[in-house]
C-alpha cells in the first residue's frame, strides 16, 4: 500500500487543485497525465493503489496486478473496471460520489436559461449588427419565456435530480418526478409518457442501462411539446442522437441543452456537433468540472485511500 499510480491525472486536474492531501495519503506516487491500454500493465505493476478516471482496468489487467490491493475510481460510474474480477482477486473498488452536484445543477440551468432567454441568438444579432441598427431601445426579435409557473421534468431522481428540483421550485417550477424507467410504479412519481408529453423542460439524470438506453428517441421527441427544453448532463447514450438532431431541424420541440455524446470524445460527424442546429447548446462533458467540484474529487480520493489504510473502506463498490 506504499506504491500509487494515477494513470490519467490529465483528466482531474490541470495545475489547478491543492493535490496536497492526495500525495499525504500513500508515501510514494507514480503520476501519469495520460495511460494509453498497453501501458496500463507496466504502470500498475508492483503498485498496491490504483487511480483511474477512465483508463479501462480489465481482466488480464487486473490478474496481472500482483500488488494490486485497492482501485480508485476517480468517477462514479465504475465500468471502466471489470469489477468480477476485482472481487477474484481481492482488489477493492471504490468510486467517488456527490462531489459535482454544485456544478452539474448550475450547468442544467446555465443552458436552461440560454435557451429560454435567446441568449445565442442575441449574441449573434449584436454581432450582425442588429440592435445598432435598430430605431428601437431594445430587440425583441427573439421573444423569451420565463421559468416561473412551467413544468420541470425531472428524469432520475437521486441526489443530482432531488438538487435540480430544489432549484427549479426556487424558480417558482412545478415539479414532475418521472418513474423509475423499467421500474415498478410508485405513487408519487410520474409515469414517463405523462412527463414527456406535460413538462416544459425535460432534465435527464438517470444512469445509463439496458433500460435507459435510447430511452429519449423519435417516439417521445414527438410526444414532447413543440416549445419543450430536453437537457441531457447524464449519459449520451440514454438519448437518440439522429432523433434529436431530426426533431430539432423539423421544429418539433424548442431547444435542447446537451453535455455528453455517445461516443466520447465524438466523431466530427456526429449528429448533435451539425452547424445547422440553431436551436441546440453542446458542450464538450463539461457540467460537472468546477474547479471547486474537481477540488472535492480529489480530496475525496484521498479520504477513501486514508480510510481504506485504516481498515474502514467508505465509497465500496466491489469488496
Amino acid at each position: 500500500m506504499d506504491n500509487a499510480v494515477f494513470l490519467d491525472l490529465e483528466t482531474l486536474d490541470r495545475s489547478d487543485l491543492d493535490l496536497s492531501p492526495l500525495r499525504a495519503a500513500v508515501t510514494n506516487w507514480e503520476w501519469h497525465a495520460t495511460t494509453t491500454p498497453d501501458e496500463v500493465k507496466a504502470r500498475i505493476a508492483g503498485a498496491g493503489v490504483v487511480v483511474t478516471n477512465k483508463v479501462i482496468l480489465d481482466a488480464p489487467t487486473l490478474d496481472a496486478a500482483d500488488a494490486l490491493r485497492l482501485v480508485c475510481v476517480a468517477a462514479t460510474g465504475t465500468n471502466n473496471v471489470d469489477l468480477e474480477t476485482a472481487r477474484r482477486c481481492g482488489i477493492t473498488v471504490c468510486n467517488v460520489r456527490d462531489y459535482g452536484t454544485p456544478s452539474v445543477v448550475e450547468h442544467v440551468f446555465a443552458l436552461v436559461l440560454s435557451l429560454r432567454r435567446r441568449l445565442q441568438d442575441y449574441r449573434q444579432a449584436l454581432a450582425r449588427g442588429e440592435w445598432q441598427r435598430s430605431p428601437h431601445f431594445c430587440l425583441l426579435d427573439y421573444p423569451m419565456t420565463e421559468l416561473r409557473g412551467k413544468t420541470l421534468g425531472i428524469i432520475g431522481y437521486g441526489v443530482l435530480g432531488q438538487a435540480v428540483a430544489r432549484v427549479g421550485e426556487a424558480f417558482g417550477m412545478r415539479i414532475l418526478v418521472s418513474q423509475r424507467p423499467g421500474g415498478p410504479a410508485a405513487a408519487d412519481r410520474t409515469p414517463l409518457d405523462e412527463l414527456i408529453a406535460t413538462a416544459d423542460v425535460i432534465s435527464l439524470h438517470c444512469p445509463l442501462t439496458e433500460a435507459t438506453r435510447g430511452l429519449i428517441g423519435a417516439d417521445e421527441l414527438a410526444r414532447m411539446k413543440p416549445d419543450a427544453l430536453l437537457i441531457n448532463t447524464a449519459r449520451g447514450a440514454i438519448v437518440d442522437a439522429q432523433a434529436l438532431a431530426s426533431s430539432l431541424r423539423r421544429g418539433e420541440i424548442g431547444g435542447a441543452g446537451i453535455d455528453v455524446l455517445d461516443p466520447e470524445p465524438p466523431a466530427a460527424n456526429h449528429p448533435l456537433l451539425a452547424t445547422d442546429l440553431a436551436n441546440l447548446i453542446v458542450t464538450p462533458h463539461v457540467a460537472w468540472a468546477s474547479r471547486e467540484a474537481r477540488q472535492r474529487l480529489a480530496d475525496q480520493l484521498a479520504e477513501t485511500i486514508l480510510a481504506y489504510r485504516a481498515g474502514r473502506p467508505i465509497n465500496v463498490v466491489s469488496p
